[in-house]
């Protein structure tokens, strides 16, 4: 396995597709080595990083915080991994088998290229399950790019008319999101079962010439590549070793290394996350507190929880994780530039970026709910959720104005291993 050509073949095709394909297309290839040297370490992505989001991270509603039990996340990424690889190849079976009906040529080895290196976009944002409150437009940016990739692509694979792909993308598309559904359906019965048990921006491209903005999201995406094509050649030598301890720790330094932005990050001690959980918060009395700090192939997350509530009944629940080992999505996710806002009759969601932080708030004027959310460092999420007729949007934001958030923020190079 050469990781250097992996690493140099996923850069190319998310940051130069239109000269890439054509490459891609010329390459004489098989079904064995397409899995071996591509696919079955790419899929693998997603898995893990769902089972990092949901056994080890969790989810939180209302303050209560949900996770699926390890044994059940391990079978769901199981049987996640394996549906995935057969999705990989049905679809290649379908894009064959359409070929001629947009005038293109049926090639099964060419139809498998054009199914695995089109999903490379999706696979790599997946990884942005991990990020709290904004994982999903990370994930949704990496899909929508995936439809490019494809789109771009089929002309050189399958040899249909330019003008005809973007029609046989879309039908490929349409059936490419049911079989995710399916996916969905057959990985969330089996995780919920154990539950209840227990941007592409600042490039500037001439010809085969492509420069990169250091400090944008593609950017901070060729560094994390770089530091993946180091990593590698460490797995290569701990693969010729023989030695299988060798070869799993040299992996779990790669996912580390990658999700920590190019370092190796060990998430903050429970004892250092406390005093940012305060007996009291703008006059409300903390009566519930947990912190916990919980690893798994080379990614560290720490999470501290406090619940608060007033003499009226007014309740916060205050959130602060320590995204250490997925720091590098996290700065991702903040250079990206994501921006939304949303009206309803009643209220109000919005994602933006204040003063280089990004921030998310919302609040349901009918409910008398809502939360305000912040990034500090490029590392830290710190969360404020409130519920009660005495609250709203302004007393979020001066109670969570009362921490320390710049102590906090001052905190983000603590744990980490350069590269």
């Amino acid at each position: 396995m050469d990781f250097s050509k992996l690493i140099a073949r996923v850069q190319a095709l998310l940051l130069t597709p239109k000269t890439e394909w054509p490459v891609i297309a010329a390459e004489q290839e098989t079904v064995a080595n397409l899995y071996k040297n591509y696919i079955l370490i790419l899929a693998a992505i997603p898995v893990i990083a769902g089972f990092i989001k949901g056994s080890l991270i969790g989810t939180t509603l209302f303050g209560i915080t949900v996770r699926t039990p390890i044994v059940s996340g391990v079978i769901g990424m199981l049987v996640q991994y394996a549906l995935i690889l057969g999705i990989v190849y049905v679809l290649a079976l379908i894009i064959d088998a359409l070929a001629p009906s947009f005038d293109g040529q049926k090639n099964p080895i060419q139809a498998l290229k054009t199914s695995a290196y089109a999903y490379t976009a999706g696979w790599v944002a997946s990884i942005g399950v991990i990020v709290p409150w904004i994982g999903w437009l990370i994930a949704l940016a990496g899909s929508i790019y995936g439809i490019y990739l494809l789109y771009v692509g089929l002309p050189h694979t399958m040899r249909n008319p330019p003008e005809k792909s973007v029609v046989y993308t879309l039908v490929i598309i349409v059936i490419g999101f049911i079989l995710s559904l399916v996916i969905g359906m057959i990985v969330g019965g089996i995780t919920a079962a154990g539950t209840a048990a227990g941007a592409f921006n600042s490039i500037n491209s001439s010809s085969s010439n492509v420069t990169i903005d250091g400090d944008s999201a593609l950017g901070k995406l060729a560094a994390i590549g770089q530091q993946m094509e180091k990593q590698g050649k460490k797995m290569e030598a701990a693969q010729r070793s023989g030695d299988a301890n060798a070869q799993a720790e040299a992996a779990s330094a790669m996912l580390g290394s990658v999700l920590g932005g190019g370092d190796q990050v060990e998430a903050l001690p429970p004892d250092a996350i406390k005093p940012f959980l305060p007996e009291k918060l703008a006059g409300f009395k903390r009566d519930s507190i947990s912190v916990e700090r919980n690893g798994a192939m080379g990614v560290q997350v720490s999470t501290g929880r406090a619940s608060y509530q007033d003499a009226d009944g007014n309740r916060l629940d205050l959130e602060v994780t320590d995204m250490g080992g997925a720091k590098g999505i996290m700065a991702l996710a903040g250079i990206a530039g994501f921006e939304s806002e949303k009206q309803t009759e009643y209220g109000y969601e919005k994602t933006y970026k204040q003063d280089g932080r990004l921030i998310q708030e919302s609040w349901d004027s009918q409910n008398h709910n809502g939360e305000f959310s912040i990034v500090l460092g490029e590392r830290f999420s710190v969360k404020l959720s409130g519920n009660g007729e005495g609250l709203d949007m302004n007393m979020l934001k001066a109670a969570l104005s009362s921490l320390d958030l710049a102590g906090l923020e001052a905190m983000k190079h603590q744990g980490v291993k350069q590269g």
